[in-house]
This record gives C-alpha cells, structure tokens and sequence, in this order.
C-alpha cells in the first residue's frame, strides 16, 4: 500500500483530535520545513527515523537506451536517506 498526502492527513485527524483543515495545515507545513531545510543543503536528521541528505553528483557519463548514443549527464543534487539503527531493527524484527 502506498501512503499518500491524504492517508496521512486522515491519520492526523483521528489520533490527534484535530479538524481536517489543521491535520492538513500540520502537515503541509511540516513538508515545507522539510523542503526548505533540503534546498539549503542541510541535513535532517529525525532521531529513531532517518538521515535525509543532500549530495551533489559530478558530470558522468552515459548513453541514451533507444540509440546507443553516448552523452554526457550534467552535474546533479540529490537526497540520500540512512535509515536509523532503531527503524532499522523494527523493519528486521521478523528475519530474526
């Protein structure tokens, strides 16, 4: 299953006693904190979830699939997450 913006808005509003309009206001500001805090290049470290980060990747190159032409890919940023030991354990709690 995949959850989305309005899963998690509904869940917002029924565990935490808030109307749909401020469970939907709680989140989008908490995704906009998250997004300000990627763009300038910070971590965001939410403790017993994960790491995000942003890395920046060099030009590389590469070959486009449909004609075998190579080319070159530009340089890129992109978040990187590390899952937590504590999350970690609880995804592995059945392999044991």
């Amino acid at each position: 299953m995949t959850v989305t913006k309005e899963t998690l808005t509904d869940s917002l509003f029924t565990k935490n006693d808030l109307s749909r309009d401020d469970a939907s206001g709680v989140l989008e500001s908490l995704l906009e904190l998250i997004k300000a805090t990627l763009e300038s290049r910070d971590d965001l470290l939410i403790s017993g979830f994960g790491k995000f980060c942003v890395k920046g990747k060099r030009n590389r190159r590469g070959r486009n699939p449909a004609t075998g032409e190579e080319l070159t890919l530009a340089a890129r940023n992109v978040v990187t997450f590390k899952c937590s030991s504590v999350l970690k354990d609880k995804l592995n709690k059945d392999r044991s």
